[in-house]
């Protein structure tokens, strides 16, 4: 099930965000500043608990999906399709016409993930990440 995610759930999501993302893992008070902010943040629950969250901020005509994080236990198993899917629907609901993110391009699952799902390349900022890894910029038309 995909719910909205809230307060409640910020160990887990933060949790979840330091497994993903390591060195270029949101610190608690940024993962705490997407929940009680203007972001939409849903989570992906099952009775195990929360296996994966994304977040998306809006400014029309455009949404950006600004981080989708998935549990080491829960990866490849299509939790990140679902996550994906559900913020597009969002995003949509909410009038964005195009949906934009970065991901890292070391990141070979996430480029994967939403190359399949149809976003494309464009643009890179070089060195973006403190890991010393390149943003790739992507975007998918949701019209």
């Amino acid at each position: 099930m995909i719910r909205s995610a809230g307060l409640r759930d910020l160990d887990t999501l933060e949790s979840i965000e330091n497994a993903s993302f390591g060195r270029d893992a949101w610190s608690s008070a940024q993962v705490r500043d997407e929940l009680v902010g203007d972001r939409i943040v849903l989570a992906l629950v099952d009775e195990f608990g929360v296996r994966g969250y994304a977040s998306i901020r809006m400014f029309a005509p455009d949404a950006e999906l600004m981080r989708i994080a998935v549990g080491l236990g829960s990866r490849r198993q299509g939790v990140g399709s679902q996550l994906l899917e559900a913020v597009q629907d969002a995003a949509r609901a909410r009038g964005a016409e195009r949906l934009l993110l970065e991901v890292a391009n070391d990141n070979e699952a996430a480029l994967a993930l939403y190359r399949r799902a149809g976003y494309h390349e464009t643009g890179r900022r070089r060195g973006y990440y403190r890991s010393g890894a390149d943003a790739v910029l992507m975007e998918r038309s949701l019209m």
